[in-house]
Protein backbone atom coordinates (compact mmCIF):
# COMPACT_ATOMS: atom_id res chain seq x y z
CA UNK A 1 0.00 0.00 0.00
CA UNK A 2 1.38 3.39 -0.96
CA UNK A 3 0.05 6.92 -1.29
CA UNK A 4 0.73 8.46 -4.69
CA UNK A 5 1.09 12.11 -5.55
CA UNK A 6 0.49 15.03 -3.24
CA UNK A 7 -2.58 13.68 -1.45
CA UNK A 8 -2.16 13.80 2.35
CA UNK A 9 -1.53 10.51 4.15
CA UNK A 10 -4.67 9.60 6.11
CA UNK A 11 -4.33 8.08 9.55
CA UNK A 12 -6.66 6.25 11.88
CA UNK A 13 -5.73 6.11 15.58
CA UNK A 14 -6.79 3.27 17.89
CA UNK A 15 -6.45 4.48 21.47
CA UNK A 16 -7.15 7.97 22.72
CA UNK A 17 -4.85 8.39 25.72
CA UNK A 18 -1.54 10.23 26.05
CA UNK A 19 0.16 8.37 23.20
CA UNK A 20 -2.83 8.73 20.90
CA UNK A 21 -2.58 12.49 21.40
CA UNK A 22 1.14 12.46 20.61
CA UNK A 23 0.50 10.47 17.43
CA UNK A 24 -2.27 12.83 16.33
CA UNK A 25 -0.03 15.89 16.73
CA UNK A 26 2.71 14.13 14.76
CA UNK A 27 0.37 13.16 11.91
CA UNK A 28 -0.73 16.76 11.45
CA UNK A 29 2.83 18.08 11.75
CA UNK A 30 3.83 15.69 8.94
CA UNK A 31 1.10 17.14 6.73
CA UNK A 32 -1.28 14.21 7.17
CA UNK A 33 -4.91 13.95 8.20
CA UNK A 34 -6.35 12.17 11.22
CA UNK A 35 -9.45 10.81 9.56
CA UNK A 36 -10.67 8.40 12.25
CA UNK A 37 -10.15 7.60 15.91
CA UNK A 38 -11.60 4.95 18.18
CA UNK A 39 -11.46 4.81 21.98
CA UNK A 40 -12.55 2.27 24.54
CA UNK A 41 -16.26 3.20 24.27
CA UNK A 42 -18.45 4.93 21.67
CA UNK A 43 -18.70 7.95 23.95
CA UNK A 44 -14.94 8.20 24.45
CA UNK A 45 -14.44 7.81 20.70
CA UNK A 46 -16.63 10.85 19.96
CA UNK A 47 -14.85 12.94 22.59
CA UNK A 48 -11.46 11.77 21.33
CA UNK A 49 -12.33 12.70 17.75
CA UNK A 50 -13.06 16.23 18.94
CA UNK A 51 -9.97 16.45 21.12
CA UNK A 52 -7.54 14.95 18.58
CA UNK A 53 -8.97 16.83 15.62
CA UNK A 54 -10.12 13.69 13.81
CA UNK A 55 -12.67 13.95 11.02
CA UNK A 56 -14.83 11.21 12.54
CA UNK A 57 -15.12 8.60 15.27
CA UNK A 58 -15.29 4.89 14.46
CA UNK A 59 -17.52 2.48 16.35
CA UNK A 60 -14.85 -0.24 16.53
CA UNK A 61 -11.25 -1.02 15.68
CA UNK A 62 -12.48 -3.36 12.96
CA UNK A 63 -14.41 -0.55 11.31
CA UNK A 64 -11.41 1.77 11.49
CA UNK A 65 -8.87 -0.61 9.94
CA UNK A 66 -11.16 -1.50 7.04
CA UNK A 67 -12.16 2.09 6.25
CA UNK A 68 -11.32 3.42 2.79
CA UNK A 69 -10.24 6.77 4.25
CA UNK A 70 -7.42 5.29 6.36
CA UNK A 71 -3.95 4.65 4.89
CA UNK A 72 -2.01 4.19 8.14
CA UNK A 73 -3.32 2.61 11.36
CA UNK A 74 -1.75 3.81 14.63
CA UNK A 75 -2.07 1.31 17.49
CA UNK A 76 -1.89 3.19 20.82
CA UNK A 77 -3.67 0.78 23.15
CA UNK A 78 -2.58 -1.30 26.18
CA UNK A 79 0.30 -3.67 25.45
CA UNK A 80 -1.52 -7.01 25.33
CA UNK A 81 -3.81 -5.75 22.54
CA UNK A 82 -1.01 -4.71 20.18
CA UNK A 83 -0.50 -8.03 18.43
CA UNK A 84 -4.19 -8.53 17.64
CA UNK A 85 -4.81 -4.98 16.44
CA UNK A 86 -1.61 -4.67 14.42
CA UNK A 87 -2.35 -8.02 12.78
CA UNK A 88 -5.88 -6.91 11.99
CA UNK A 89 -4.55 -3.77 10.27
CA UNK A 90 -1.89 -5.65 8.30
CA UNK A 91 -4.42 -8.18 7.04
CA UNK A 92 -6.57 -5.24 5.90
CA UNK A 93 -3.64 -4.04 3.78
CA UNK A 94 -2.88 -0.96 5.86
CA UNK A 95 0.45 0.50 6.86
CA UNK A 96 0.86 0.24 10.63
CA UNK A 97 2.51 2.24 13.38
CA UNK A 98 2.35 0.11 16.54
CA UNK A 99 3.40 1.43 19.91
CA UNK A 100 6.02 -0.60 21.72
CA UNK A 101 6.15 -3.24 22.85
CA UNK A 102 5.20 -4.62 19.46
CA UNK A 103 4.07 -7.73 21.33
CA UNK A 104 4.35 -9.16 24.84
CA UNK A 105 5.86 -12.42 23.57
CA UNK A 106 8.52 -13.30 21.02
CA UNK A 107 6.10 -15.70 19.32
CA UNK A 108 3.59 -12.91 18.67
CA UNK A 109 6.38 -10.57 17.53
CA UNK A 110 7.57 -13.27 15.11
CA UNK A 111 4.09 -13.64 13.65
CA UNK A 112 3.64 -9.89 13.22
CA UNK A 113 7.05 -9.44 11.62
CA UNK A 114 6.35 -12.25 9.15
CA UNK A 115 2.89 -10.88 8.43
CA UNK A 116 4.30 -7.41 7.72
CA UNK A 117 6.99 -8.87 5.48
CA UNK A 118 4.45 -10.93 3.51
CA UNK A 119 2.07 -7.98 3.23
CA UNK A 120 4.83 -5.77 1.85
CA UNK A 121 3.51 -2.75 3.69
CA UNK A 122 5.14 -0.18 5.97
CA UNK A 123 5.20 -1.42 9.57
CA UNK A 124 6.94 0.78 12.13
CA UNK A 125 7.49 0.96 15.89
CA UNK A 126 8.10 4.42 17.41
CA UNK A 127 11.57 4.12 18.89
CA UNK A 128 11.61 7.88 18.51
CA UNK A 129 14.73 8.63 20.55
CA UNK A 130 16.57 7.75 17.33
CA UNK A 131 15.26 11.05 15.98
CA UNK A 132 17.18 13.41 18.23
CA UNK A 133 19.68 15.19 15.95
CA UNK A 134 22.42 14.76 18.57
CA UNK A 135 21.83 10.99 18.54
CA UNK A 136 22.19 10.92 14.75
CA UNK A 137 25.35 13.00 15.11
CA UNK A 138 26.84 10.51 17.56
CA UNK A 139 25.90 7.61 15.28
CA UNK A 140 27.64 9.13 12.26
CA UNK A 141 30.74 10.06 14.23
CA UNK A 142 30.99 6.50 15.57
CA UNK A 143 30.47 5.04 12.08
CA UNK A 144 33.25 7.34 10.87
CA UNK A 145 35.64 5.78 13.42
CA UNK A 146 36.05 8.99 15.40
CA UNK A 147 35.64 7.03 18.66
CA UNK A 148 38.20 4.35 17.88
CA UNK A 149 37.16 0.97 19.24
CA UNK A 150 34.03 1.16 21.38
CA UNK A 151 34.66 -0.97 24.43
CA UNK A 152 32.25 0.24 27.17
CA UNK A 153 28.55 1.04 26.61
CA UNK A 154 26.59 2.17 29.65
CA UNK A 155 23.68 4.29 30.77
CA UNK A 156 20.22 4.39 32.29
CA UNK A 157 16.58 5.24 31.70
CA UNK A 158 15.02 6.64 34.87
CA UNK A 159 11.47 7.87 35.58
CA UNK A 160 9.52 8.70 38.74
CA UNK A 161 5.87 8.46 37.71
CA UNK A 162 5.41 5.38 39.94
CA UNK A 163 7.56 6.67 42.82
CA UNK A 164 4.81 6.29 45.41
CA UNK A 165 3.04 3.26 46.85
CA UNK A 166 -0.36 4.80 46.05
CA UNK A 167 0.40 5.26 42.33
CA UNK A 168 -0.67 2.63 39.84
CA UNK A 169 -1.45 2.14 36.16
CA UNK A 170 -2.62 -0.61 33.82
CA UNK A 171 1.06 -1.31 33.04
CA UNK A 172 1.51 -2.65 36.59
CA UNK A 173 -0.79 -5.59 35.79
CA UNK A 174 1.18 -8.27 33.87
CA UNK A 175 -2.09 -9.44 32.32
CA UNK A 176 -2.40 -6.10 30.55
CA UNK A 177 1.10 -4.65 30.39
CA UNK A 178 3.06 -7.87 29.91
CA UNK A 179 5.49 -9.83 32.05
CA UNK A 180 8.12 -7.09 32.22
CA UNK A 181 7.32 -3.47 33.05
CA UNK A 182 10.36 -1.27 33.74
CA UNK A 183 12.57 -3.06 31.23
CA UNK A 184 9.83 -3.98 28.76
CA UNK A 185 8.43 -0.44 28.80
CA UNK A 186 11.54 1.77 28.87
CA UNK A 187 14.65 -0.43 29.05
CA UNK A 188 14.01 -1.55 25.48
CA UNK A 189 14.19 2.09 24.36
CA UNK A 190 17.73 2.33 25.74
CA UNK A 191 18.78 -0.95 24.13
CA UNK A 192 17.34 0.05 20.76
CA UNK A 193 19.12 3.39 20.95
CA UNK A 194 22.42 1.76 21.91
CA UNK A 195 22.30 -0.79 19.10
CA UNK A 196 21.15 1.82 16.55
CA UNK A 197 23.80 4.38 17.52
CA UNK A 198 26.80 2.08 17.94
CA UNK A 199 26.09 -0.73 15.49
CA UNK A 200 26.78 -3.23 18.30
CA UNK A 201 24.32 -6.02 19.06
CA UNK A 202 23.77 -7.53 22.49
CA UNK A 203 24.73 -11.21 22.39
CA UNK A 204 24.78 -12.19 26.07
CA UNK A 205 23.37 -10.71 29.26
CA UNK A 206 22.52 -11.14 32.90
CA UNK A 207 19.90 -9.20 34.83
CA UNK A 208 18.28 -8.50 38.18
CA UNK A 209 14.71 -7.26 38.53
CA UNK A 210 13.55 -5.43 41.65
CA UNK A 211 10.56 -3.69 43.19
CA UNK A 212 10.41 -0.61 45.38
CA UNK A 213 6.84 -1.46 46.44
CA UNK A 214 5.33 -4.92 46.77
CA UNK A 215 1.74 -3.60 46.75
CA UNK A 216 -0.12 -0.93 44.81
CA UNK A 217 -3.80 0.08 44.58
CA UNK A 218 -6.11 -2.25 42.68
CA UNK A 219 -9.81 -2.69 42.09
CA UNK A 220 -10.17 -4.35 45.50
CA UNK A 221 -7.74 -2.30 47.58
CA UNK A 222 -3.99 -2.84 47.79
CA UNK A 223 -2.86 -5.65 45.50
CA UNK A 224 0.47 -7.50 45.08
CA UNK A 225 2.64 -6.09 42.30
CA UNK A 226 3.54 -8.66 39.64
CA UNK A 227 6.08 -6.69 37.59
CA UNK A 228 9.38 -4.96 38.32
CA UNK A 229 9.89 -1.30 39.24
CA UNK A 230 13.52 -1.50 38.15
CA UNK A 231 15.93 -3.61 36.12
CA UNK A 232 19.72 -3.81 36.16
CA UNK A 233 21.29 -5.45 33.12
CA UNK A 234 24.90 -6.29 32.23
CA UNK A 235 25.67 -7.34 28.67
CA UNK A 236 28.28 -8.23 26.06
CA UNK A 237 28.14 -7.34 22.35
CA UNK A 238 29.09 -8.95 19.07
CA UNK A 239 31.96 -6.47 18.65
CA UNK A 240 33.66 -7.20 21.95
CA UNK A 241 32.24 -4.44 24.12
CA UNK A 242 30.71 -4.82 27.57
CA UNK A 243 28.05 -2.64 29.10
CA UNK A 244 25.24 -2.04 31.53
CA UNK A 245 21.90 -0.29 31.75
CA UNK A 246 19.63 0.54 34.69
CA UNK A 247 15.92 1.11 34.04
CA UNK A 248 13.64 2.45 36.77
CA UNK A 249 10.16 3.90 37.09
CA UNK A 250 10.68 4.73 40.79
CA UNK A 251 13.59 7.22 40.82
CA UNK A 252 12.28 10.40 42.49
CA UNK A 253 13.08 13.53 40.51
CA UNK A 254 13.88 11.73 37.26
CA UNK A 255 11.00 12.54 34.93
CA UNK A 256 12.23 10.91 31.72
CA UNK A 257 16.01 10.69 31.86
CA UNK A 258 17.34 8.43 29.13
CA UNK A 259 21.13 8.80 29.34
CA UNK A 260 23.98 7.01 27.63
CA UNK A 261 27.76 7.12 27.51
CA UNK A 262 29.55 5.21 24.79
CA UNK A 263 33.28 5.02 25.47
CA UNK A 264 35.79 4.43 22.71
CA UNK A 265 39.56 4.24 22.81
CA UNK A 266 39.88 7.80 21.44
CA UNK A 267 36.53 9.51 22.17
CA UNK A 268 33.39 9.16 24.26
CA UNK A 269 29.83 10.37 23.60
CA UNK A 270 27.17 11.34 26.12
CA UNK A 271 23.48 12.03 25.44
CA UNK A 272 20.83 13.02 27.99
CA UNK A 273 17.19 13.01 26.83
CA UNK A 274 16.23 15.62 29.43
CA UNK A 275 18.95 17.91 27.99
CA UNK A 276 18.93 16.81 24.36
CA UNK A 277 20.15 19.93 22.61
CA UNK A 278 23.83 19.15 23.06
CA UNK A 279 26.12 16.19 22.47
CA UNK A 280 29.05 15.81 24.89
CA UNK A 281 32.20 14.53 23.19
CA UNK A 282 35.02 13.47 25.49
CA UNK A 283 38.68 13.37 24.50
CA UNK A 284 42.03 12.89 26.16
CA UNK A 285 43.16 16.50 25.71
CA UNK A 286 39.80 18.29 25.75
CA UNK A 287 36.04 17.80 26.00
CA UNK A 288 33.54 19.43 23.67
CA UNK A 289 29.86 20.26 23.98
CA UNK A 290 28.38 20.33 20.47
CA UNK A 291 25.12 22.35 20.28
CA UNK A 292 22.20 20.95 18.31
CA UNK A 293 21.67 23.04 15.18
CA UNK A 294 21.86 22.78 11.39
CA UNK A 295 25.05 24.88 11.39
CA UNK A 296 26.68 23.40 14.52
CA UNK A 297 26.36 19.65 13.96
CA UNK A 298 28.97 18.29 11.59
CA UNK A 299 27.22 15.31 9.97
CA UNK A 300 24.48 15.27 7.36
CA UNK A 301 22.44 12.82 9.45
CA UNK A 302 22.47 15.20 12.42
CA UNK A 303 21.77 18.26 10.31
CA UNK A 304 18.80 16.60 8.61
CA UNK A 305 16.77 16.45 11.83
CA UNK A 306 17.98 19.76 13.32
CA UNK A 307 14.90 21.75 12.35
CA UNK A 308 15.70 24.86 14.40
CA UNK A 309 18.83 26.96 15.02
CA UNK A 310 20.93 26.17 18.08
CA UNK A 311 19.39 27.67 21.22
CA UNK A 312 15.83 26.93 20.08
CA UNK A 313 14.96 23.68 21.90
CA UNK A 314 13.75 20.59 20.09
CA UNK A 315 12.19 17.86 22.17
CA UNK A 316 10.23 14.63 22.33
CA UNK A 317 7.26 15.75 20.24
CA UNK A 318 9.64 17.03 17.56
CA UNK A 319 11.22 13.55 17.44
CA UNK A 320 7.81 11.97 17.10
CA UNK A 321 6.92 14.41 14.32
CA UNK A 322 10.11 13.47 12.45
CA UNK A 323 9.40 9.76 12.93
CA UNK A 324 5.87 10.05 11.49
CA UNK A 325 7.20 12.19 8.63
CA UNK A 326 9.58 9.32 7.80
CA UNK A 327 6.67 6.86 7.99
CA UNK A 328 4.74 9.00 5.50
CA UNK A 329 7.79 9.28 3.22
CA UNK A 330 8.16 5.49 3.25
CA UNK A 331 4.45 5.02 2.54
CA UNK A 332 5.01 7.22 -0.53
CA UNK A 333 7.87 4.98 -1.63
CA UNK A 334 10.85 7.01 -0.43
CA UNK A 335 13.51 5.31 1.70
CA UNK A 336 13.89 6.77 5.19
CA UNK A 337 17.25 5.89 6.77
CA UNK A 338 16.90 4.55 10.30
CA UNK A 339 13.11 4.12 10.37
CA UNK A 340 12.42 1.63 13.21
CA UNK A 341 10.39 -1.28 11.86
CA UNK A 342 8.60 -4.35 13.19
CA UNK A 343 11.99 -6.11 12.97
CA UNK A 344 13.23 -3.67 15.62
CA UNK A 345 10.09 -4.29 17.65
CA UNK A 346 10.78 -8.01 17.45
CA UNK A 347 14.37 -7.40 18.57
CA UNK A 348 13.04 -5.61 21.67
CA UNK A 349 10.83 -8.62 22.47
CA UNK A 350 13.81 -10.98 22.14
CA UNK A 351 15.96 -8.89 24.50
CA UNK A 352 13.10 -8.53 26.99
CA UNK A 353 12.56 -12.29 27.07
CA UNK A 354 16.30 -12.79 27.64
CA UNK A 355 16.26 -10.29 30.54
CA UNK A 356 13.32 -12.07 32.19
CA UNK A 357 14.99 -15.48 31.77
CA UNK A 358 18.32 -14.23 33.10
CA UNK A 359 16.68 -12.66 36.15
CA UNK A 360 14.63 -15.78 36.88
CA UNK A 361 17.65 -18.08 36.57
CA UNK A 362 20.14 -15.69 38.18
CA UNK A 363 22.55 -16.48 35.35
CA UNK A 364 23.90 -15.30 32.02
CA UNK A 365 21.84 -16.11 28.93
CA UNK A 366 22.51 -15.93 25.21
CA UNK A 367 20.51 -13.41 23.18
CA UNK A 368 19.53 -14.89 19.78
CA UNK A 369 20.84 -12.92 16.81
Amino acid sequence: MSVVGSAPVRSGIIGAGFMGTVHAHAVRAAGGLVTRVVGSTPESSVLAAQRLGALSASESAEELVTSDDVDVVHVCTPNVTHAELAGLALRAGKAVVCEKPLATSVADADRLTALARDAGTVAAVPFVYRYYPTVREARERIAGDEAGRLWLLHGSYLQDWLASRDKTNWRVDPGVGGGSRAFGDIGVHWCDLMEFTTGHRITRLTARLSRAFDERPGAEGMQPVGTEDGATVMFETDRGATGSVVASQVSPGRKNRLWFEFDGTTASYVFDQELPDALWVGGRQENRVVPRGPDTLSTKAGQRYAMLPAGHPQGYQDCFNAFVADVHATVRGDHAEGLPTFEDGRRAAVITEAVVRAAAGQTWVEVPA
